[in-house]
């Protein structure tokens, strides 16, 4: 098949779209968001989860630059704490591979041992880009 014949039948998807379809290829049982999770973390109240999504979706940036200055500098305990933070934010919406890369960082941050913590914060960078467009989407 011809590649312009492919691109009209299978259009590029953005950047958000594709790190969604990696982290699913990668965790095919995973989803990055949890509908059922969310709605009963709310008492089922679909306006209340659309305000939680939002804040989330204005305030974790902040938590991203927060883990990567952490990294940066070596300061495990603000690893620890920023992810801790984090990991709860996002077990809101049952997102399962966000979660687990919070989590993980913060053992790394109490154990103190921040081997490859650059690509756990990479992995959570994923999760988090594949979770936004599901919550964008409430």
């Amino acid at each position: 098949m011809e590649w312009r014949t492919f691109f009209y039948h299978n259009p590029p998807l953005p950047a958000d779209r594709i790190v969604v379809k990696l982290v699913l290829e990668a965790n095919p049982s995973e989803s990055v968001f949890d509908r059922a999770v969310a709605l009963s973390r709310v008492g089922g109240d679909v306006d209340l989860l659309k305000e939680i999504a939002v804040l989330f979706l204005d305030d974790y940036p902040k938590s991203l630059h927060e883990l990567h200055q952490a990294v940066e500098t070596r300061d495990a305990r603000r690893l620890e704490r920023t992810a801790h933070g984090l990991k709860g934010s996002v077990s809101n919406f049952g997102a399962r591979p966000a979660v687990d890369a919070a989590l993980q960082l913060e053992t790394m941050g109490r154990a103190q041992k921040l081997v490859e913590v650059e690509q756990v914060l990479h992995t959570l960078e994923l999760a988090l880009a594949a979770l936004r467009p599901e919550l964008e989407s409430l």
